[in-house]
C-alpha cells in the first residue's frame, strides 16, 4: 500500500528551514517526489541527498539556483532514468525515473511560461516533445505515477479566477487542451480528480506570493499525480497539507492499496 507524495519546494534549502524534513519523517511516505530543488549537486548536504530512512535520486539544472527534480524512496530503485531524452528540458534538470518492481515513479516539474513569451514558447515545445514520452510510458504495461508541477491547471474549478486567467500561462486553452488529450486519448489518469471529482477550493496546491493570495485561497491546483489506470484504480485517498507552509506549493499526498 505505497503512500506518494509529490512537493514543490520552492528551493530545498528554503523548505528545509521550514521543516519540510521534520514533516517527512513524521508521514513516512513510501515515495516522495520533489520539484524545484533551486539547487546543484555542490548544495545538497547528507539530509538534503539521503534523509533519514531514504535513498535519494537527483536530476540537476545547469543553470545555478534553478528547477532541479529528486525522488526519495525508502529503498533503492531498481533502476534510475535521469532526464527524458530531450536535450533543451534536460539541460534544466526537470524529470526523474525511478523504478521499484512493477511501479514506476517518476518526479517531473513542467516548464512555467509565466514570466515572459520567450518561456512561454518553451512550455509549448516541451508540451509537444513530451507527449509522445507520456504515450510510451502508458504503451509500456508497466504501472506508473507521475508526480509534480505541470503548472497546467485544467478546468475551471482547478483555480479561483478562472475568468480573469484565460489568456494567461497556465490556464490557456492550449495548455487546458494538453492535459484533456493525457487523460481522455492517453487513458492517464488525474488520480486526485478520481477521488474528488468536485472539489474546488480545498483542491488547490499553489498560492501566488503577490498580494493576499494565500489568506484569501486565491489559488490553483497544478501539482498532480497521473497515473495509469491500474495503480489508479487503486487510490484510496487523496489529501493536501496546508497545516504548515514550506513554500508556495502545498505537498499532495495520494495513498495507494
Amino acid at each position: 500500500m505505497p503512500t506518494i507524495v509529490s512537493a514543490n519546494l520552492n528551493g530545498i534549502r528554503s523548505a528545509a528551514k521550514k521543516g519540510f524534513f521534520e514533516w517527512l519523517q513524521k508521514e513516512s511516505p513510501d515515495f516522495v517526489c520533489v520539484q524545484e530543488l533551486k539547487a546543484q549537486a555542490a548544495d545538497m548536504t547528507e539530509q538534503f541527498l539521503a534523509p533519514e530512512g531514504y535513498v535519494g535520486h537527483f536530476h540537476y539544472a545547469q543553470k545555478k539556483g534553478y528547477s532541479g527534480v529528486g525522488v526519495y524512496s525508502k529503498r533503492e530503485p531498481d533502476s534510475v532514468r535521469i532526464g527524458f531524452g530531450n536535450t533543451e528540458f534536460d539541460d534544466e534538470g526537470r524529470y526523474v525515473e525511478c523504478d521499484f518492481g512493477d511501479l514506476t515513479v517518476i518526479s517531473l516539474y513542467a516548464p512555467s511560461g509565466s514570466s515572459s513569451d520567450e518561456r512561454q514558447q518553451a512550455k509549448f515545445r516541451f508540451m509537444e516533445v513530451f507527449l509522445p514520452h507520456l504515450m510510451a510510458l502508458e504503451k509500456s504495461g508497466r504501472e506508473i505515477v507521475i508526480c509534480g508541477d505541470w503548472n497546467i491547471a485544467h478546468k475551471e474549478i482547478d483555480l479561483k479566477n478562472w475568468k480573469n486567467n484565460q489568456k494567461n500561462s497556465g490556464f490557456l486553452p492550449e495548455e487546458r487542451a494538453w492535459m484533456t488529450h493525457i487523460f481522455d486519448k492517453l487513458g492517464l489518469v488525474d488520480v486526485y480528480r478520481l477521488l474528488h471529482p468536485e472539489t474546488t477550493g480545498d483542491a488547490y496546491t499553489w498560492w501566488s506570493n503577490r498580494g493576499q493570495a494565500w489568506a484569501n485561497n486565491v489559488g490553483w491546483r497544478i501539482d498532480y499525480h497521473v497515473a495509469t489506470k491500474g495503480i489508479a484504480s487503486t487510490a484510496k485517498s487523496a489529501a493536501i497539507y496546508k497545516e504548515q507552509r514550506f513554500s508556495d506549493h502545498a505537498p499532495l499526498t495520494v495513498v495507494y492499496k
